[in-house]
């Protein structure tokens, strides 16, 4: 594709330098600029690539979209927003793949990860050819690949659609953060469903307040467009029992599915019982009302098994099918993870890391705990400092032994961290361990026959951000080591 075809689609915009190049990629990193590409400048946090153009020219870039003139000597189209033109040309570049591909997004504080897995499985098992982005990995089929954000920028977003549409995908499933809302990230993305888990406090580093951060995830539902095409209807999931679920409904033109327990509810589910083996439930459609057994744990999961369960309704496949689907699910890594070594009490991991999601994961643990309840949580450096204390109560409410400990420290003293911790919970019993391994080796060290164990906030998550270094750090692997060490000594104390 040539320059001038590529950015026709751009509205006042201007151009410094002749020429029309061929465009052979576009890149918004300067370092992977080849003979051919077109470089995007974005400001960063850190880093304005405007002033890494000469060096893109150098690495054999023929063209610049700028936000500003630049002294190169090739073509530079200079437009207001670079981050949303990006979007623009990205998805015009590689051929619109978005409109190729049943699209669903899913937004909400808890739950995207699950969710997203849940319907990746249900379409799976129709034999479709799936994909899925999100936050532990980015998948093509049977493909993985590292993914360093929740949602990738415009640019990887497009080429990865690009590249599901090139290998037979037919439905890809992603998690749509509020970051990536609220950035533009996702431009260009043309959902066909888009599901709303729940809303809950997080990430007001970034947003300031709930209210601006309810509104980053409506954006989702605001942006499905408002046409109405025969024979592909686009669908809003909701969750008819969180009140930010009326502003969406309202923001979207899209037909509206609900879920829920509470609530009256499209999809519900009523006679709840939850045991250390699994969930059910009576499941309620319009339809019919069926008895459903799955192997998740906790009401949290059957919320998300119910967000699940509409999505695949709406997309047409037997009801009979979707319950089969999600029976045979063998859960998410690092979500309500059991960790077992052969020990008499339960270990769980579980990247609950939000006063909310903490709290659905250990009321769900009382729920089958027969004695102790130990709570191993921490909280992230730079991020939302106001949590810090409404973690530590959650954990010193809902469990007989919490103990905090560091999460990803990062530029932060992580002294400090467990500082504004206590603070929310000055006169209540906790136990405060800095290192994390030291942590879950004595909770593991200290638990008895029945007790259970929930090692809190970082999930599937294999290592530990402390300063600037990345070390390995796995709860899993670190949990069955203690397991491990604490079974051969029982066994050594036997045999003298």
């Amino acid at each position: 594709m040539r320059l001038d075809d590529l950015i026709s689609i751009i509205p006042f915009k201007r151009k410094q330098g002749e020429g029309n190049p061929s465009l052979t990629s576009i890149e918004n990193d300067h370092r992977k600029v080849n003979i051919g590409s077109l470089f995007i400048c974005i400001k960063g946090y850190t880093v304005d690539g405007h002033d890494l153009a000469p060096e893109a020219v150098k690495n054999g870039a023929v063209a610049i979209i700028s936000e500003k003139p630049l002294d190169v000597d090739v073509p530079v189209v200079i437009v207001k927003s670079t981050a949303k033109v990006m979007a623009q040309v990205a998805d015009q570049f590689y051929g619109h793949p978005t409109q190729k591909l049943n699209l669903i997004g899913i937004t909400g504080t808890n739950g995207k990860t699950t969710i997203s897995h849940l319907i990746e499985k249900l379409f799976k098992d129709i034999n479709q050819v799936t994909g899925l982005i999100g936050t532990m990995y980015t998948k093509i089929g049977n493909e993985t690949f590292e993914t360093k954000n929740t949602t990738p920028d415009s640019l990887t977003l497009q080429k990865t659609f690009h590249s599901m549409t090139e290998k037979g995908v037919e439905t890809a499933v992603m998690e749509v953060s509020s970051h990536a809302l609220e950035m533009g990230r996702v431009f260009g993305c043309d959902y066909d469903i888009a599901v709303f888990s729940n809303l809950t406090q997080d990430h007001l580093d970034y947003h300031g307040t709930m209210e601006n951060y309810r509104y980053a995830k409506g954006l989702l539902f605001a942006r499905m467009g408002n046409a109405y095409r025969d024979g592909k209807p686009k669908y809003a999931i909701l969750n008819a029992d969180d009140e930010a679920s009326i502003m969406y409904e309202r923001a979207t033109a899209a037909n509206v599915v609900t879920y829920g327990i509470h609530q009256a509810a499209d999809v519900k589910a009523e006679n709840i019982r939850i045991t250390a083996q699994g969930s059910s439930f009576t499941l309620i459609t319009p339809a019919e009302k069926v008895e459903v057994s799955l192997p998740l744990i906790g009401k949290f999961n059957i919320y998300n098994c119910l967000a699940a369960i509409a999505v695949g309704l709406v997309s047409n496949i037997p009801l009979q099918q979707i319950i089969q689907s999600l029976k045979e699910i063998k859960g998410v890594s690092g979500r309500f993870e059991r960790v077992y070594g052969g020990q008499d009490f339960t270990v769980l991991v579980d990247y609950s890391h939000t006063p909310d999601s903490l709290e659905n994961a250990l009321k769900t643990v009382n729920e089958f705990a027969e004695k102790k309840v130990y709570a191993i949580v921490g909280c992230g450096g730079d991020r939302d400092k106001t949590k810090r204390p409404l973690m530590a109560q959650v954990a010193c409410e809902y469990s007989t032994n919490p103990i905090f400990t560091s999460d990803n420290p990062r530029s932060e003293d992580p002294e400090s961290i467990l500082d504004d911790m206590t603070n929310g919970v000055l006169g209540k019993d906790y136990k405060r361990i800095t290192d994390r391994r030291e942590a879950i080796y004595e909770a593991i060290k200290q638990a008895e026959p029945k007790d259970v164990i929930l090692i809190a906030g970082k999930g599937h998550e294999d290592y530990q951000i402390i300063g600037k270094e990345v070390i390995h750090f796995d709860d899993r692997e670190v949990a069955m080591e203690a397991i491990k060490e604490k079974l051969n000594s029982q066994q050594k104390e036997e045999r003298v």
